[in-house]
């Protein structure tokens, strides 16, 4: 017994149940022995019924024992028995307890099997700080992964943080330590602090917290996150009535610690509650169809904007609490809004409270630096190959689908997966298997991400950021894609920008920039992102890029978001964009709100922006074929020399269409000719020069009749005048 004494004091052992709680004697079975480590009490008394009993203390470090005949106690069924420690401390204090190492193993073998096999997918209901009730004794289940660890405890307020006190006990070979404290209650503070095969001391934040300590503070805090009463039922019966393919999608995207601030305290965040009721009206009004929210998983660099995530399960606690979350999603469904969010399964921090080396070895990254490190980031990236770290990544995408009821995820920095030679010269990563720069582990991970996704969440949407050429990023799994559901078009953003910051003049030398993208629009389903990476480190805002005066550059930017939203393809915005923010975004102040002056420029670009958006969502041309060729015809697209192109699209009936012309000069063009589908007349019904939105057309809706001509690659044809930096639509008249 001393040896096994001797495992508990120096934290060496693996199942400290064998030394501590309640035992049968086994040299007269008729006695209980009781043990219990208190390093920080003067007395122990054993509590059971109206009987009190005074424990010894057998070591001085501070483990008590009673053995006791069990006559003595007033129960007939001895194994268990109820009993209780009321500890005083050498500081006088008392409370009672219920000791943790009554209670059996509370993690079924199944459940254990599962996560070593990387396919328990509700991990998030079984791992971290759960709130149960276990033989009628409310408290909180805690358990961790760390299969390398020589002992690991739960530490906190309640043990002084120390950790001699609550030692868990590891489940067999599956890595999880368990430990069950009973009358630990909501908004406690803990951590898990753990022993080395070195003998080193770790204090780590759960890797499945639901939440944690305002930065720069890094302890986990316990939460209830199922208590939340969801109106959105009727919001998610619609969603699922519908293929998002065939729905529009006008995607807003929002850093949620930087879109406003409190006037009155410039440096506080807002809260979600505030959001829902500031955020919400403003972007219904403005008639997007989606909120994307930069990662709200917890993160302790502000500057990372959340990209560098240290808790993949855990709300960050700059907004609020986990129901004020729910409450902003549940308020953005009621107003018949989706949200999505950003999710960071490529890389994770080095802070030391993190996943850095968990258990003292290289558990949720590569032991190389080669596989496990990112240059370009000073990241550590997850090892994919490890069915447990597969594992954690895919409960972490549905917990947030299924508690938060989340509308999809963009999955941040793909490309950076797929590609082990990412950022990194010759000689700075390893080839795969067969010699290759693939990632065969990390596309294996996507493939069954999505896999496990469509089944349980069908309705919600995958969206990959991915930069290459990769095939099949957004084709189903069962077809060899990776089994997204869009992808963002950086190639047409890049083409775009690129093609805009150019002076007029020298544009028709670029004109396949403007063209080159409708090459492979329809081999993956895009989404066309104009988002917060373009607005950042010098690439200054959408109006800066734009060339020329005031008046050029507020043209040029209604010029980019029509073409944006006449090309196929899914639509994100980043915020401030939509009134012409000026300077470039920064995370840690708000957006410049005083710009939107009544009929300034920047309030008609709202105006803009939003006639756009409803436009936009009426006519289903726009939407309902962005991922089929049916979807799309070209009228024009050689007329460079005028930096013209013209091209109709098509809903799923061929008679629903309109016809598009975009001007990228500021040249006005008069009986300009313009090539039509149908021998029927057209009206004008959207033009972006119109001086409702700051531009220099009055809003004549004319009436253009056809001419019985071939022009172009088109059967007729029509004159129009074209206008300046500008771009018109046309509708067929019934």
């Amino acid at each position: 017994m001393e040896d096994l004494l001797k495992t508990i004091i120096s934290r060496d052992c693996y199942d400290p149940f064998t030394v501590l709680g309640l035992h049968v004697d086994e040299v007269n079975r008729g006695y209980r022995i009781l043990r219990t480590y208190q390093p920080h009490a003067s007395q122990v008394m054993l509590v059971t019924g109206d009987k009190k009993f005074e424990m010894s203390r057998i070591h001085p470090e501070g483990i008590f024992e009673i053995r006791i005949n069990s006559g003595e106690l007033p129960y007939q069924n001895l194994d268990p028995f109820d009993y209780r420690y009321e500890i005083t401390y050498f500081d006088a204090n008392s409370k009672l307890i219920n000791d943790p190492y009554r209670f059996p193993v509370q993690m079924s073998d199944t459940d254990q099997y599962l996560f070593n096999s990387g396919t328990n997918y509700c991990l998030y209901n079984l791992m971290g700080a759960q709130l149960v009730s276990i033989e009628n004794i409310s408290g909180t289940l805690f358990r961790v992964w760390a299969p390398n660890a020589r002992s690991v405890s739960v530490i906190g307020h309640f043990n002084g943080w120390d950790g001699r006190v609550h030692q868990m006990r590891v489940l067999g070979s599956s890595g999880i330590w368990e430990l069950f404290i009973p009358g630990l209650v909501e908004n406690e503070l803990y951590r898990f602090q753990i022993k080395t095969t070195s003998g080193h001391f770790l204090e780590k934040s759960d890797p499945f917290q639901f939440y944690g300590e305002i930065r720069p503070h890094t302890a986990s805090v316990i939460r209830n996150i199922n208590r939340y009463n969801w109106k959105d039922d009727s919001y998610l019966q619609k969603r699922a009535q519908h293929p998002s393919h065939q729905r529009p999608m006008a995607i807003y995207e929002v850093h949620p610690g930087s879109w406003r601030r409190d006037p009155g305290q410039p440096d506080r965040f807002l809260s979600f509650i505030e959001l829902a009721d500031q955020l919400i009206p403003y972007v219904k009004d403005l008639g997007f169809t989606h909120i994307e929210l930069l990662p709200v998983m917890e993160h302790p660099l502000d500057e990372s904007w959340g990209y560098q995530v240290t808790g993949s399960f855990g709300l960050t606690s700059r907004y609020g609490v986990p129901d004020d979350f729910m409450y902003f999603v549940d308020q953005c469904h009621a107003s018949d809004i989706g949200v999505i969010l950003d999710w960071v399964p490529a890389h994770f921090p080095k802070d030391p409270h993190s996943l850095m080396r968990f258990d003292g070895t290289a558990l949720y990254e590569h032991e190389d630096p080669r596989l496990g490190e990112h240059p370009e980031w000073g990241t550590l990236i997850y090892n994919y190959g490890r069915r447990e770290v597969s594992n954690y990544l895919i409960a972490s995408a549905l917990f947030w689908l299924d508690k938060y009821h989340i509308d999809g995820l963009r999955v941040d920095a793909v490309a950076s997966m797929l590609y082990l030679n990412y950022a990194r010269e010759d000689g700075q990563w390893i080839p795969n298997c067969y010699g290759g720069k693939e990632n065969l582990e990390a596309i294996e991970f996507l493939k069954h991400l999505n896999s496990v996704i469509s089944q349980r969440f069908p309705h919600a949407l995958m969206i990959a950021e991915e930069s290459t050429s990769f095939y099949g990023v957004s084709k189903p799994t069962d077809q060899g894609g990776l089994g997204f559901d869009y992808k963002w078009n950086m190639g047409w953003m890049n083409d775009t920008l690129s093609y805009f910051a150019k002076d007029p003049i020298y544009r028709k030398y670029h004109h396949n920039a403007l063209t080159f993208s409708l090459m492979y629009a329809f081999s993956e389903n895009f989404i066309l992102p104009l988002s917060h990476d373009e607005m950042v480190h010098g690439k200054h805002s959408l109006l800066q890029k734009m060339p020329g005066d005031d008046w050029q550059k507020f043209a040029n930017l209604r010029l980019l978001l029509l073409s944006m939203y006449l090309h196929p393809g899914k639509k994100l915005l980043f915020m401030g964009s939509e009134f012409a923010q000026i300077s470039e975004w920064y995370c840690k102040q708000s957006l410049d709100w005083h710009l939107m002056e009544d009929d300034s420029r920047h309030f008609l670009m709202y105006q803009y922006v939003r006639s756009l958006n409803h436009f936009y969502r009426d006519n289903g041309a726009l939407w309902e074929q962005d991922c089929n060729h049916n979807g799309f015809q070209w009228l024009d697209f050689a007329d460079q020399q005028r930096s013209i192109i013209s091209f109709a699209r098509y809903a799923q009936h061929g008679d629903d269409h309109l016809v598009c012309l975009l001007n990228f000069t500021p040249q006005t063009w008069h009986h300009y000719q313009l090539g039509i589908p149908r021998l029927t007349a057209y009206e004008i019904v959207f033009n972006s020069d119109y001086t409702e939105y700051g531009g220099t057309t009055s809003g004549s809706y004319e009436q253009l009749e056809p001419i019985d001509q071939p022009f172009a690659r088109a059967p007729c044809h029509t004159t129009v005048s074209v206008p300046p930096l500008g771009g018109i639509i046309l509708r067929p008249l019934q």
